[in-house]
Parts: structure tokens; sequence; C-alpha cells
């Protein structure tokens, strides 16, 4: 019995687990038919699909490095500001002229400004933009025209190619210069177009407000370039700006993007390999309807690594000061000086302490009133203290006297009797200004002695004379990382180029600094830096270390080398230094270093040129183991001695004023 009542329960279980195995196995069965169908049958179809989905790399742009001085305090700097950028994978082109019209009406409320970088103006008809040749060149190539398409050409071509007939002339020239700007930098979702930078917080915040009006628009937080220094060594900054066509070709291949910022003169161009920034990559997953379906960081951007100059930012803003002060001061006495240049450079190494140029700028007034610079005729955009050449004037004795003292053309005892007029060539008479009789070279450049530096001139020899010069600094360039003129050292060589010829009395006159020498201040304080430190002289320049970005790394350090060994014998080195001393002492600049507390060699020069003298002066401290060389050069200055207050008030900084020279600034500190 007992088992004929357990014999249905084992059947119906029987029966249980055959069903779920079956279902089961339609189950699988299910999966493998779908599975074949979208494999085999349907193959085709889903290929297609996912070859809709789109992903496409975007640009994250780096932080461009920091300048700073050597004691890591800020020259140009990043501060926090706020970009307008079109981003190509929300926009829509249909609607972009409208965009455009309704972003342009917000930023003229706000006073802020656009990016708009058509060669055309604004005027109807229109023209091209002045100076503008090679841009409108460009202009004619991207809209396929020929080269002798006029402005009004190109005008209607683009009303044509961007839809503009149904807007005013005044919105058609806005919005193609707009789309024209966008078309040259390649806008596209890899390359996102920045509109307009550096916003205020009151359109910013519209445009925050209006986000679901404005598909496509974004605001970028963004690194904007600051000069806490204000007009301190404007000219060696430089200037940043974006890439132009004819660049263009040569950046490419770098890994630059059309609408990267280079730099475009002084240290920000010297220096771009070290102050680029890296910039990173995000990709952007689009469905087949082109929605975004993802964003992914693939490379994050690396920020440009940070320069310290060599520049001391105290003595920097001390030199530009005094020169201006001093230019003033002449003029109040009815004195024409009005412009100048002063270079200070450390003795041991080559290294510019400082750079100032009167009249100078602004880099916020480069930016914001170029055409006003441009046009000035005091030409404060030339950078005098690398590029301008200027007769030396009797500053150039020193070093015919450290020449002849070498050669054994003259000694140090010996004496060379002035009696003002010099008539060694029985047809030729030069003069002194003095009459000075029996005269050492100590004496004689204590005062500035014309006859005995013309009687040593012609013992040794224009030949002689140009390759020790050469030697020193005078008429090569110098090193310096920027441009720089090579200035031009008078002599056959330079006579023969212009197509004239050099006469004895010619050697005579450029021994006293005149003839055609004409060099920089730049080249005149290397000059006075290589008799300072005994005859070698230095590269000159403007790079002191290169940093990461965090200051963490050095990446560069000590770019200092030898240019020249002089072979100026230590006897004629001394004699010469103690000839400057006696120039600062007791002699020419006494008025002003008669009584200072530290030793100065110095050296007075009155330079002859068109219209009233340039003053110059040369000087070094101190006089034993000596640190620090000055020239200084006041066009229409009249008396060399002149600038010596200036060169004071640098050795005051230098070796006085309270520096910062131990507490070197953290990056995130200047922001």
């Amino acid at each position: 019995m007992f088992f004929e009542k357990e014999k249905p329960k084992k059947f119906h279980k029987n029966i249980r687990n055959t069903v779920i195995v079956l279902l089961i196995a339609a189950i699988l069965l299910g999966y493998v038919l779908r599975l074949a169908q979208i494999q085999i049958a349907d193959h085709d179809y889903y290929v297609n699909q996912a070859n809709l989905q789109t992903a496409q790399t975007v640009v994250i742009k780096a932080p461009r490095g920091e300048i700073l001085d050597r004691y890591g305090r800020a020259i140009a700097v990043n501060r926090d500001g706020y970009n307008i950028v079109f981003d190509a994978s929300y926009i829509s082109m249909e609607q972009i002229n409208a965009t455009i019209m309704k972003l342009v009406t917000l930023l003229r409320q706000n006073e802020d400004e656009w990016r708009d970088e058509l060669p055309i103006d604004y005027k109807f008809p229109c023209n091209f933009v002045e100076d503008a040749d090679s841009s409108a060149s460009t202009l004619k190539k991207e809209l396929g025209l020929n080269h002798y398409a006029t402005a009004q050409n190109c005008y209607n071509t683009m009303v044509e190619k961007y839809n503009l007939g149904n807007y005013s002339q005044t919105n058609q020239r806005i919005i193609m210069g707009i789309r024209y700007t966008m078309d040259l930098e390649d806008f596209s979702v890899s390359y996102p177009y920045t509109f307009a930078e550096d916003i205020s917080e009151k359109t910013r915040t519209k445009i925050l407000e209006s986000a679901a009006a404005l598909p496509g628009i974004k605001i970028e937080e963004t690194a904007i370039r600051d000069y806490p220094a204000g007009d301190v060594a404007a000219q060696i900054i430089g200037t940043t700006g974006p890439i132009y066509a004819e660049d263009w070709e040569k950046l490419k291949d770098k890994g630059y993007s059309y609408n990267d910022i280079v730099g475009k003169s002084g240290a920000e161009l010297a220096f771009e390999d070290y102050l680029r920034g890296t910039n990173g990559e995000k990709k952007i997953i689009k469905d087949a309807d082109g929605n975004v379906i993802e964003e992914i960081v693939t490379k994050e951007p690396v920020p440009g690594n940070t320069v310290m100059l060599s520049i001391d930012l105290s003595i920097q803003s001390v030199a530009s000061e005094s020169l201006q002060t001093v230019i003033k001061d002449l003029q109040s006495q009815k004195i024409n000086a009005t412009t100048g240049s002063v270079v200070a450079i450390n003795v041991n190494s080559g290294e510019v302490i400082a750079s100032a140029n009167c009249p100078t700028y602004t880099l916020d007034e480069y930016q914001n009133n170029y055409t006003a610079l441009v046009s000035d005729p005091a030409n404060p955009l030339f950078d005098r203290a690398f590029n301008g050449t200027y007769p030396p004037g009797s500053t150039f004795k020193p070093g015919i006297a450290a020449i002849g003292l070498t050669t054994g053309k003259i000694t140090g005892d010996e004496t060379i009797y002035c009696k003002q007029q010099y008539t060694y060539y029985s047809d030729m008479t030069f003069r002194c200004l003095g009459y000075h009789g029996s005269t050492t070279v100590v004496e004689a450049l204590s005062v500035s002695c014309n006859y005995f530096f013309f009687e040593t001139g012609r013992r040794i020899g224009i030949n002689v004379m140009n390759s020790y010069c050469q030697l020193m600094g005078l008429g090569v360039r110098t090193g310096v990382e920027l441009p720089e003129s090579a200035g031009t050292l008078a002599g056959p060589a330079y006579t023969n180029s212009i197509n004239a010829s050099w006469y004895p009395g010619d050697t005579l006159q450029a021994a006293i600094g005149q003839s055609y020498n004409l060099f920089t201040p730049l080249q005149l304080a290397t000059y006075t830096a290589t008799i300072a430190n005994g005859g070698t002289r230095y590269n000159s320049h403007l790079l002191y270390q290169v940093k990461s970005h965090d200051l963490s790394e050095t990446i560069v350090d000590n770019t200092s080398y030898v240019a020249a060994e002089t072979g100026f014998t230590a006897n004629a080195i001394d004699v010469v230094k103690q000839g400057m001393l006696s120039a600062a002492f007791e002699g020419t600049a006494s008025s002003v270093f008669g009584n200072y507390s530290i030793e100065v060699g110095g050296k007075t020069g009155t330079a002859e040129t068109i219209g009233e003298n340039n003053g110059v002066f040369i000087s070094f401290a101190p006089y034993e183991n000596s640190e620090i060389a000055v020239a200084i050069v006041i066009e229409h200055g009249i008396h060399g001695y002149l600038g010596a207050p200036i060169a004071k008030n640098i050795f005051d900084a230098y070796f006085f004023a309270e520096n910062e020279k131990n507490s070197v600034q953290q990056v995130d500190q200047l922001l």
C-alpha cells in the first residue's frame, strides 16, 4: 500500500522537471534564434547603426607658462578670466547668424568686445583695412577670388556665402567678420571657436541665464595674461596673440592648433618653447541623431613652464623711473632730451639685470591703444636698449687704453703731451677740448683728453683696434635672446660696404668714439663689464632659469657662457680701472660720485650727433670685485655726466635697498 501511494507523487515530479527543462530550452532557443537574427539576418542593419555613433576628439587648451623676475616676482602671469566659446557639438549652424547677433547685442550693452579678423573696414562702399595686405591676400585666397579682387568683391561673396541677404549692411559686416574668423580658425567639433575673450562678469552672468536660448554657447574659464609690473620692461616682456596665417605653415607641424595663443615679441616669443603648454584632449561620443552621449578626457592638459628672467624687478623699476625723471628734468632746463635707455648687467655672468627705455608703455596700453603708440613720434615701441645704435663718444676711451697697454703701444707711466691741437698729419688738425700738458693714461681717462687718445689710436691702428673691439662685444651681437642690433664698427670694412674710403684721420676719430662707430646701450654695458671683470666677455642674456609650472623642478639653469677672452693683461686692466675710478671720483663724473660710499669706475661721453649731442655714461661697481655694470644713453642729453645720477640710483638700489632675494613667491601667490 505504501508503494502504491508514493508512485503518483514521483510521476508528477518527473512531469514538472520535464516542463521546466523544456521551458529553459525554449528560452535558450529564443536567445539563440535572436542572436542568429542579429548576427546573420540583420547584420548589415546593426553595423550601420553602430557606425552612425561617432566619436570626435576635442582639444583642451593648456595654460601658458608665467614669466617672473630672478627672485620669483610677477612680471607676466595668469589670472582667472572667462571666454565665450562656440561648441560645434551643440551649436546650430542654421541659427548661427541669429545667435551671433544676440551675442553682439549683449556684448555691446556691457562694453565687451568680440573677435574679428576680417581685414575690411565698416565703411560703405567698403575698403581693405590699411596696412593689411597680407591679411587681404589670405581673405581672397580663402574666398577663391582672384588677387585683384576688391574689398567690395570680397564683401559681396561673403554676403552670399554666409546667407546674410536679410541683414542690414552694418549687421552683415559684423556677422561676416565673425564667420570669417571662425572659418580662418577651422571651427569644428575638434576646434571650438573663441568668440570673445576676458568678458565682464555682467556678460558672463547674462549668458549663463540665457543658456537655453543659446545652445552651443559656452562660458569657458581660462587663464588671462596679466602684467602686474605695469610699464616695467614692456619691451622685454613682449606680447602674445593668435597665430597669423603667414605663421601657420611653420607652426602646424609643431602641434599647434590654429586658434592657439603664441608669443609674438620679446620674451614671450623668445621663450615660446618653454612657455607653451601641452594641450589635452577629450573624446565626445554622439549617437546617430547627433546627441552627445558621453565626454571622456583622454589626455589632461599640461601647463607651460615658468620662465624666470635675469631681470631684478626692483632694479628695473629704479632704472626706468630714474631715466624718466632725468629726462623730464633736462626738458625743464630747455634741453631737448626726449628719449634714452639704460642697461645694467651682471659683470661676472652677462645676466641683464635691468633694461629700461624712455618713453615706454604698459602692455595694457599696447593692447588697447596700439594705433596711438605706433603713431607717437617718440616711438615708444622701439627697444632702444637693444636696437638703438649711438656713437659712444669718450666712453670708448677705456677700451682704447686697454688695447694700447696690452699691445705695448703705450705704458702706464708714459706721458703724452697734450697741446690741444693734434697735428701729426700735416694736412689735418684735430682738437682736444682742453689743454692738458703732460698726461698719463690714468689722467687722460680722468679728464677725457682727446689728444692722448688721438695719439694712442694712431699707434694701435684701426685693424688691431677693431679686432679687440669685437672681443669686447662692440660691433658684434652680444648673444641676448631678443632681437638686437650688431651696431657699426668704424673701419675700412664698413667704409667699403658703403663705397667710401678710409683715411688715417678716420682712425683718430674712431679712437675717441666718433667716426662711424655706433653701438647699442647693451653693447656698451657688455663692454664695460668685460673691462670690470678683467677681460672676459660673457654672453649677454635674459634667461635666468626655467622651472616647472609649480616651481618644484628646475628645467634649465645657468645659461651663461664665455663668449670671448680679450687677452688684456692684468696690468692693462688695473691701469684702465684706475683711470675710470679717477674719472668717477675726481674727473668728469665727480659731481655725482665724488663722495659716494662705494668706489665706482666710470666714464662720461659727449657724442656728436645731428643737432644736440647725446649724453653717454658707463660705470661699474664696486671697484674691487666688481658685480654690476651700467650703460646709459640720453638722446640729445648734451653731457655724459648728466646720466650719472641714474647709475647712482641703480647702485643705491643694488647695494643698499631692501631686496627680496630670499623670498621667492610661489606661482599660486601671483594669481
